[in-house]
């Protein structure tokens, strides 16, 4: 299974605003757009997504930008996944309405890849955000590792 970009993006900018959350100023978009080279009116979109399904707070205007609403440790990937994926249909004989193959009634390969998707799932729903970012360490700190600003501060809070 192949995630979209969409979906991409969005962990993209959940991880970055997690690896920024105990600086003073909130994350922009034009902060990830420079950093991932990514349209910054395509991750407006995204982080307008991500704010109705309540994982971003945003605010707008002059030192304004986005912070995670919840820690990183309760939110859970398997649930963004979900939410910004849009199709989980793997081949054609799992949209009963628009299926033409006529190997379906002896056919056992849509049951495999529903079960694999099920454990795919599954692994994404035992993972939360704050799994995904990797704390600083001091050998990062001392090869010039690029980390939004105080990602050091949250590494050791959480140690």
């Amino acid at each position: 299974m192949r995630l979209t970009q969409w979906t991409d993006y969005s962990l993209r900018v959940l991880m970055y605003c997690a690896a920024a959350e105990q600086r003073d100023q909130p994350v922009t978009i034009t902060e990830i757009a420079d950093s991932h080279a990514i349209s910054r009116s395509h991750l407006t979109k995204i982080v307008h997504q991500l704010g109705a399904h309540g994982w971003l707070e945003t605010t707008r205007g002059r030192g304004g930008g986005m912070r995670l609403c919840r820690p990183a440790a309760e939110i859970n990937i398997g649930d963004v996944v979900r939410q910004t994926e849009t199709d989980f249909t793997m081949v054609e004989c799992f949209d009963a309405k628009s299926n033409q193959c006529c190997l379906s009634p002896k056919c056992r390969l849509k049951g495999v890849l529903q079960q694999a998707t099920s454990s795919y799932l599954q692994v994404l729903d035992g993972v939360t955000l704050d799994a995904l970012i990797a704390p600083v360490t001091a050998s990062a700190k001392s090869a010039g590792v690029a980390m939004p600003a105080s990602r050091t501060k949250a590494s050791t809070r959480r140690a």
